[in-house]
């Protein structure tokens, strides 16, 4: 592979991964600062079935979080997928399934 084409390559992983970091920040913002804080009094109209809490605190306390979490992990299954359609992961290939 030239150089050239090497860099075209780079710039494009990370362009890539700029989008999906964007992307998933974007998420997170809204659901910890627009269910959390900015339609907390419209989502508390709303019950959480079985508990009785309202869902705007309930954004707030515990469900930013857990948006949070699944993000990461979301991050990492793109992140792997990426690596490998750049052939820049870091397995060996011995470990290769």
């Amino acid at each position: 592979m030239t150089q050239r084409a090497e860099d075209r390559s780079h710039l494009a992983y990370w362009r890539r991964n700029l989008r999906y970091v964007i992307g998933l920040l974007a998420i997170w913002g809204l659901v910890s600062f627009g269910a959390g804080i900015v339609f907390a009094d419209a989502l508390d109209g709303v019950r959480i079935p079985g508990t009785g809490f309202p869902l705007g605190f309930w954004f707030a306390q515990q469900g930013a979080i857990y948006v949070f979490v699944v993000l990461i992990f979301v991050y990492v299954f793109l992140m792997n997928r990426l690596d490998r359609e750049f052939d820049v992961d870091e397995r060996d290939e011995e470990d290769a399934p």
